[in-house]
């Protein structure tokens, strides 16, 4: 700390603590008090994601073995998907929400397959759905 001048002694040096800044500082080093962190209470696991997405790909493979024509296989593909993510929302609101995602990535895969199995069948033979 600065110490004042007596009489016959010269000032002290100032020390880091005595000095000015004459500009802000960049804020590449952080230099006050840390800001709190907010964490999520109920964190994305990636093994969570996995097992979602397992179980729907599983449920919709269930419901695509059921189907005998394409009409068949995309309504079946849409009925499953729609209690797929019926189960996901519920999941997101009441429980894992890493599983919600894994519900949400298998059905949009899934949904999107069947969509381009009745896009060749339309092109090929004709519009199949009724």
């Amino acid at each position: 700390m600065h110490m004042p001048a007596s009489p016959g002694r010269a000032p002290a040096a100032p020390t880091r603590l005595d000095r000015v800044e004459s500009r802000a500082p960049s804020g590449l080093f952080p230099s006050g008090p840390r800001r709190p962190t907010y964490r999520e209470p109920h964190p994305v696991r990636v093994s969570a994601v996995l097992a979602g997405a397992g179980v729907a790909a599983l449920w919709l493979l269930v419901f695509g073995l059921l189907a005998s024509s394409t009409a068949a296989y995309a309504w079946l593909t849409l009925a499953a998907s729609l209690v797929a993510w019926g189960c996901g929302l519920a999941l997101l609101r009441y429980g894992d929400r890493g599983a919600a995602v894994g519900i949400g990535l298998a059905t949009g895969l899934g949904l999107a397959i069947a969509a381009a199995v009745v896009l060749e069948n339309w092109i090929v033979d004709g519009w199949p759905m009724w």
